[in-house]
């Protein structure tokens, strides 16, 4: 059964049909509803700057951008709804099924359209009879009137005129089009899929948003900032938790309180889980002695993320080869930093990191080859000790522009308001028979979001504390003071 929540559900064997009496005193009696139009929304302006600019790419040809449907979870329960990031960089619209259509004008440019649920107040039987829409249910929807006041849009439409206006954009091969794809089933199934034109559009909008303008600089700086509070709940519980689910529920709630939600699965790994790059399972022990490597970072209300690594002593003090690993990372880091700047290559801070890991796992007698050797394309050893990249976009997505063509993204150039991470890291596997022993089990990473700046960079996250000495001072200041 399609996702798109905007059709009429199947019904359930438990469902019951109201009766007549009941429709009729439902139906009665209610408060008007206000007649005045929202404001517009704050920074609307930025969003209506950035649906020109992705008019400017595609003159003549209609642009179809859909934020997607709640996902089933489960039988007839669904996960929180979060927009599409591309339809909300352009609008701003948090709620489901919604469609954003870029309409070409005669005389150039585009019309914005945009297709929203209809609320019809009180007036339609839905209201308290539909389950998975009506108002007394889910909430109420903004309506068509009040979406084109709020949003900017120069029309708004319900979401029942899309399908008939969207077979107009084919109608007869008149007029050439575009869609994003995968988001909505219903808007996948209006409109043939076109291959490389369609990913065209995709590729655009990603691009769009390599480079970050001063608000999302604004709400990427808030999300860091909540983060930190976050991982401070989560020294704070560290007292008394006793395994990584506690941490990522704390974690969480903080993410709850503060934004929409977690940008991202929290990664919780203790002890030898900090090994397992990407360990969400979150159900091993938190003891004392070992590490917790915890990667998590708040999506704030605008649904810009943070994603931020610290790794952290449960005791709140290094073990001397905890010490050793930790302050390697650290210089791997460090180094890396040290070449971001405009027009430099966007691989150079992870060329960087891995000299000076490669040269460090020498140093320790890890490595059995020269580190230059080992940092050989054809040979990349140090690979087993440090799987991933060091840096990746950052902003409405944890992984951004993921569909950005590699000479822009990964084999570009470097540009003033690119946002990123720089985070490496090390970790020896229990079983890893190459490490000496007083290093298996432990995983190190130290993660950290940059902007790239005219005189190189600014450490977004410069406030949350990194190096052995000042993570453990941080630490041991959490516990003295009292919970804010």
């Amino acid at each position: 059964m399609s996702n798109d929540r905007s059709e009429t559900p199947a019904k359930a064997s438990h469902d019951t049909l109201p009766p007549k009496a009941l429709l009729d005193f439902m139906m009665t009696k209610w408060k008007p509803a206000l007649a005045k139009l929202p404001s517009e929304q704050p920074n609307a302006a930025t969003f209506r700057a950035r649906r020109r600019a992705l008019s400017k790419l595609f003159p003549g040809e209609a642009l179809v951008i859909p934020t997607g449907h709640e996902k089933r979870r489960a039988n007839d329960t669904v996960y929180r709804f979060r927009p599409g990031s591309d339809f909300y960089y352009l609008t701003g619209n948090l709620e489901p099924d919604c469609v954003l259509v870029l309409v070409p004008k005669p005389g150039g440019g585009h019309n914005d359209v945009l297709f929203v649920e209809p609320n019809p107040g009180h007036s339609d039987a839905t209201f308290f009879t539909d389950r998975n829409k009506g108002e007394l249910w889910v909430g109420p929807r903004l309506g068509v009137r009040e979406s084109r006041a709020r949003f900017g849009v120069d029309v708004a439409r319900g979401l029942p005129e899309l399908a008939g206006f969207l077979g107009t954009l084919h109608d007869g091969g008149k007029l050439r089009w575009r869609a994003v794809r995968t988001l909505s089933e219903k808007v996948d199934a209006l409109l043939p899929d076109q291959g490389e034109r369609d990913g065209k559009l995709a590729t655009a909008l990603s691009e769009l948003r390599l480079v970050k303008d001063a608000l999302e600089l604004r709400e990427l700086s808030a999300a860091i900032a909540a983060t930190k509070r976050g991982f401070e709940d989560v020294i704070r519980s560290l007292k008394t938790s006793r395994n990584e689910r506690e941490v990522e529920g704390v974690f969480n709630l903080r993410a709850r309180v503060e934004g929409n939600d977690v940008g991202y699965n929290t990664i919780a790994a203790s002890g030898a889980n900090a090994c397992i790059l990407h360990w969400t399972r979150n159900d091993g022990p938190v003891k004392k002695g070992d590490l917790l490597l915890l990667d998590a970072g708040i999506e704030g209300n605008s649904l810009y993320t943070a994603d931020i690594t610290r790794t952290l002593p449960v005791s709140g003090r290094f073990t001397p080869a905890q010490r050793d690993l930790y302050s390697l990372v650290a210089d791997a880091q460090a180094a890396a930093m040290d070449v971001i700047r405009p027009g430099a290559d966007f691989m150079d801070p992870h060329r960087a990191a891995m000299r000076v890991l490669a040269h460090g796992l020498e140093l320790l007698g890890i490595l059995p080859f020269p580190a230059e050797e080992a940092l050989k394309e054809e040979n990349q050893f140090y690979k087993r000790y440090s799987l991933h990249n060091t840096s990746h976009m950052l902003g409405l997505d944890v992984h951004d522009c993921a569909q950005a063509r590699a000479e822009a993204y990964k084999q570009g150039r470097l540009k003033v308001g690119m946002v990123f991470t720089v985070e490496p890291g090390l970790y020896f596997q229990l079983d890893d028979l190459s490490v000496p022993a007083r290093f298996r089990g432990i995983g190190i990473r130290i993660e950290d979001n940059v902007v790239v700046t005219e005189q190189g960079y600014r450490n977004l996250s410069l406030d949350i504390p990194r190096g052995t000495g000042e993570v453990e001072a941080w630490m041991a200041k959490v516990w003295r003071a009292k919970r804010s």
